[in-house]
């Protein structure tokens, strides 16, 4: 739910009301139901919310202000255990005036300070203005289901949950100069621009579970939970089950706390298969459901959507939808703010569109793949000869290039020359994807692999598809996997029991084929995507070359020619540069569109 915004002035210049007013309807899509602004012009500090109206429809109203008028609280997301947490209040004596979320977060932070996130199961990011301390936290959930970004040049930091409502704030005198070439550079290699970079020199990605602290004098940083603190332990199977089905059972449980409709999206994967079998015991309705189909085979799950809501009893909802579907690029690439190099954030806008004519909230399988080892991909490197004989240095080293997309040489060679030198001694691997690698060395290789995938691929992309398309539609989607206490038990546990012997999921699969089925729960994974590769080589060939040629970015940063020679490959067969072609294709309509 919603989007949050607002500043903090070190000098205590007021910014003005006019300028709020602009941030809070670039983020309407996210909060089209409401609008509040706690603005203290004498203090130059403002904190607002758009809102998306889930709990306590009437009485949810943001900001809360505490009863003296020092703190005033806003949150982009949902606190899940806000009933037990509001009960414990109630027990300490506290009064609660609503059953809003927001305010447990309020009385909370009020008994008990910062510490009180460590009691919060949630997605959620969150402004907090404390006029008692003349200071203003920012706080973002565990791994980053929310996003939440910030533009600090020392004077005044600029906060919002998308950058669209930041520019015209912090990048109101600047230019093409401000694009942060080291985040294109990263961007090349991942496919997506991992935290805390951002596209912008000038804004940075606030990092999961962490909280900052803006005051007079700087900004502190503090990380109040890291996965990385788990330990891997031997289980017996019959255990790990049993914890593994309660604890999901009640994470999916939570996550059904609505005031207004709410539903599913159902690929017939086996983790949306799952979340949809454990939404069905808690509710004595039919589960709302939703998926797109493709007339191309290779492409639709429909079928399977259709046999697990058959077997659970859902209303379910499915449209073939227009197979090609270039012409929403630019739409998805509106609301992402970033490049994107993935494909499937169109098919998820679509079938987020489909369900926003039925309801408000949706849970999704987000998150199982990257836990329990889903992707092909892991099987694929772990099969790999010599993979577990080599040094840690060398796994890692080994990891990073196999899920790499252009190599260290490919994007030296491919950069004009003052790009070139610009970036030659910047290295993704050590920048990006060394430091959690050495967060997560006392894990098995497996699970060093699924970690960094959890810190790097998770929040910097599949977290994002969710969140904006559903956002862009006006509703929101919660995620059952990625419950703090499933993620924890996740890296308590071996890698051989999420891959053995290539079996992907393993132990997980065999855990919940007695809910979904045993065709469902061992059914090969299918990508939720479409065959852009096909199109760039058939019906698409020539918007392809047009908008990679005619870009403006894309001429200042790369030799055009090198573009020319992948793209000539790809169309007449003889390489498939599918990957590489959408990256740069999705960095010109991001140019087109932003950078122009």
């Amino acid at each position: 739910m919603c989007g949050i915004f607002g500043y903090w002035d070190r000098q205590r210049r007021a910014l003005p009301d006019a300028a709020l007013d602009r941030m809070a309807c670039s983020l309407v899509h996210r909060g089209p139901d409401d609008e509040g602004i706690w603005h203290r012009p004498q203090r130059g500090v403002a904190i607002g919310n758009r809102r998306l109206s889930i709990i306590d429809l009437g009485g949810g109203h943001q900001p809360f202000v505490s009863d003296d008028g020092q703190v005033a609280v806003v949150q982009n997301g949902e606190i899940f255990n806000y009933i037990e947490l509001a009960d414990e209040l109630r027990r300490q004596g506290v009064t609660l005036k609503t059953a809003s979320d927001t305010e447990v977060i309020l009385r909370l932070y009020e008994r008990e300070g910062i510490s009180f996130v460590d009691k919060l199961n949630g997605m959620f990011a969150i402004a907090i203005d404390d006029q008692r301390e003349d200071a203003l936290y920012l706080v973002r959930d565990r791994i980053g289901v929310k996003p939440l970004y910030v533009a600090d040049d020392g004077r005044r930091a600029v906060f919002a949950s998308e950058i669209k409502a930041i520019l015209p704030v912090a990048l109101a005198n600047r230019t093409h100069s401000a694009i942060d070439f080291e985040a294109i550079h990263h961007y090349l290699s991942f496919n997506y621009i991992p935290a805390p970079w951002t596209i912008w020199q000038g804004i940075r990605h606030v990092m999961p579970g962490t909280w900052l602290r803006f005051t007079r004098s700087g900004v502190q940083t503090g990380r109040w939970w890291r996965l990385a603190d788990q330990r891997e332990q031997d289980h017996r199977y019959e255990d790990w089950a049993e914890e593994f089905l309660a604890i999901l059972d009640d994470a999916t449980r939570v996550r059904l706390r609505a005031d207004v409709p709410w539903g599913a999206f159902l690929s017939g994967g086996v983790d949306s298969s799952t979340i949809v079998g454990l939404m069905a015991r808690h509710v004595d309705q039919p589960v709302k459901t939703f998926c797109i189909g493709f007339a191309d085979p290779l492409y639709d799950e429909s079928a399977f959507a259709a046999e697990a809501a058959r077997r659970f009893g859902c209303e379910h909802t499915s449209e073939i939808a227009e197979l090609n579907m270039l012409a929403r690029w630019p739409q998805v690439m509106h609301h992402l703010d970033q490049p994107h190099g993935d494909a499937s954030f169109m098919p998820t806008l679509r079938v987020s569109e489909l369900a926003a004519k039925h309801v408000k909230v949706v849970l999704t399988g987000d998150g199982g793949d990257e836990l329990f080892a889903g992707y092909d991909k892991y099987a694929a490197f772990f099969a790999r000869a010599g993979v577990q004989a080599l040094d840690a240095g060398g796994f890692q080293r080994a990891y990073f290039d196999s899920i790499s997309l252009f190599s260290r040489e490919a994007k030296q060679a491919l950069y004009q020359p003052a790009i070139a030198a610009q970036l030659a001694d910047i290295d993704s691997f050590d920048a990006a994807a060394r430091p959690w690698f050495d967060e997560a060395q006392h894990f098995d290789r497996v699970n060093q692999a699924l970690y960094l995938d959890m810190q790097l691929l998770l929040s910097g992309n599949n977290l994002v598809k969710p969140d904006r398309m559903g956002m862009a539609v006006s509703i929101e989607a919660r995620t059952p996997f990625l419950d703090w206490r499933m993620m924890e038990l996740a890296f308590r546990s071996r890698g051989d029991t999420k891959l053995h012997q290539g079996d992907k999921k393993h132990w997980y699969k065999k855990a919940v084929a007695p809910l979904i089925g045993d065709d469902l729960a061992h059914r090969r994974k299918q990508m939720f995507t479409v065959p852009i590769g096909d199109w760039f080589r058939h019906e698409s060939q020539a918007w392809l070359r047009e908008k990679i040629t005619g870009s403006e970015l894309l001429g200042r940063l790369f030799h055009l020619n090198q573009i020319d020679a992948m793209l000539d490959r790809h169309c007449d067969g003889r390489a498939n540069f599918t990957r590489e072609l959408r990256a740069l294709v999705a960095l010109a309509l991001w140019g087109d569109g932003f950078a122009g």
